[in-house]
């Protein structure tokens, strides 16, 4: 879609919707946690009505998200505020609810026989908004707020890793999932969440030890390790080359430190394994020719996204004179997060149809303001800015998105939320024509149906 035209009658081209007719999900996992949880799953598909589309069961789980993060973020706006207990634990059942319905969403689907492209896309562009949501939820059971710093590296770091799960997606063509990844990262939150619910916020602050360490530090340093183990392997991915032409994109009693400093240490680690797998994925694994992306681009290329949204958001956070991000964090992480949820969902709808990536999008428009206006001695009060970030960053996302579901829906004709035609038995819906029908929705290892988590399975709906 052209910058200068930001509204047009047509997102996709003729050729993309072909290619993503051709589309074929490819996924490879190693989750520790998956096989564990498919009879959890199973069980909970074999209760789901017929009737129950697919893409409803996931759009219901991430509203259910929202909502319990935003009375939450209600109570502890910049997270230096200890929220009531209860609150925290809504957050803890709302991510469980959340991680269980988008486990099920695939096998609903090829229970009833209504697999196609669209829900696949749909599922990933949910996962982008959730995962704003559900870093910024962590970040305030424990109180992050007190550590601005650290606040913003902790929910940027998770932004930032989902695009880069996509990233070595559109450099290998294959989605990758391992030991260590999602749904482990889920239940950690999780259970930070129960922490805050049982002891409370203000558990976090407790120090141990000698020295000045609290608990948080725990999760916080748990993340960048395994964060950058994480990019590394999506790295070794892009450097291997991609799937396109020429190499182109498709208690401790001996320390004094407070408590809430062992998740922040629990979250680093996390960051830092996710990081590595992620580098060594992009750097080594490109399905294209000579190691190209799936649409025959540079490896390189989706960092330039990135960039323009991470960037500015470190730059406006540190310069502005009215300590835009700590006195308005909240926002400040929903404002951004809409923007890179959006980017995130032009890379995945790139892989899909093959197409190379454009980098610049009208939901740059916002952080372009801010930085400006900064440039400029902030003529205009920042605060009004942000929330302009904010709602034109969603209205431009929910646009987006609505208008692309809506062209895939009519070019395969069917339906978003609702299943027209017979689940039982009969020929497939012409929509689930490139989709492989190898696996069940009863597999006991695969969290969407596949019939090993070690090896490429079909698309999940």
């Amino acid at each position: 879609m052209p910058l200068l035209a930001y509204k047009e009658s047509h997102i996709l081209s003729a050729q993309q919707l072909r290619k993503l007719s051709e589309h074929k999900y490819s996924c490879f996992s190693a989750s520790l946690l998956d096989p564990l949880l498919q009879p959890w799953w199973n069980w909970l598909v074999s209760q789901t009505p017929l009737w129950l589309a697919p893409n409803l069961i996931t759009i219901v789980g991430l509203i259910l998200n929202i909502v319990t993060t935003l009375i939450l973020i209600c109570y502890s706006p910049n997270g230096v505020e200890a929220p009531p207990r209860w609150t925290c634990a809504l957050c803890a059942l709302g991510l469980f609810v959340y991680q269980s319905l988008d486990s099920i969403d695939g096998k609903q689907a090829r229970r009833t026989n209504t697999s196609s492209p669209l829900g696949e896309l749909f599922d990933h562009g949910c996962d982008s908004i959730s995962t704003v949501f559900v870093a910024l939820s962590a970040c305030i059971s424990c109180q992050l707020g007190h550590y601005p710093n650290w606040l913003f590296f902790q929910c940027f770091c998770a932004i930032a890793l989902f695009y880069c799960a996509h990233w070595q997606t559109y450099v290998s063509g294959t989605m990758r999932f391992g030991r260590i990844d999602v749904t482990e990262a889920q239940f950690s939150i999780i259970a930070i969440h129960l922490v805050s619910a049982v002891l409370g916020p203000e558990f976090w602050l407790t120090k141990i030890g000698i020295g000045d360490i609290q608990l948080w530090y725990g999760p916080a340093i748990t993340t960048i390790v395994c964060g950058l183990l994480s990019l590394t392997y999506v790295f070794s991915v892009i450097k291997a080359g991609g799937v396109g032409k020429n190499g182109s994109t498709v208690a401790l009693p001996n320390f004094d430190c407070e408590t809430r400093i062992m998740p922040l240490y629990l979250a680093c680690g996390i960051d830092l394994l996710l990081t590595l797998r992620y580098a060594k994925c992009i750097l080594t694994q490109g399905c294209g020719k000579n190691g190209s992306t799936v649409a025959g681009t540079s490896v390189l290329s989706p960092s330039i996204p990135l960039t323009l949204v991470v960037l500015p958001a470190l730059i406006i956070a540190q310069k502005s004179p009215e300590n835009l991000f700590t006195e308005h964090a909240s926002v400040y992480i929903m404002a951004f997060g809409m923007v890179a949820a959006k980017i995130t969902n032009k890379l995945v709808i790139a892989h899909m149809t093959k197409a190379e990536m454009e980098y610049l999008d009208w939901s740059l428009l916002g952080p372009a303001l801010l930085f400006l206006n900064q440039y400029f001695n902030c003529i205009v009060p920042e605060i009004w800015l942000l929330w302009f970030t904010l709602i034109w960053g969603t209205q431009d996302l929910l646009r987006y998105c609505s208008q692309v579901c809506l062209e895939i829906c009519q070019h395969l004709r069917i339906n978003l939320f609702r299943i027209p035609y017979n689940p039982k038995g009969g020929a497939p819906h012409p929509a689930t024509a490139s989709v492989s029908s190898q696996s069940s929705f009863g597999s006991s290892v695969d969290k969407n149906g596949g019939t090993s988590h070690r090896k490429s399975k079909s698309k999940p709906h």
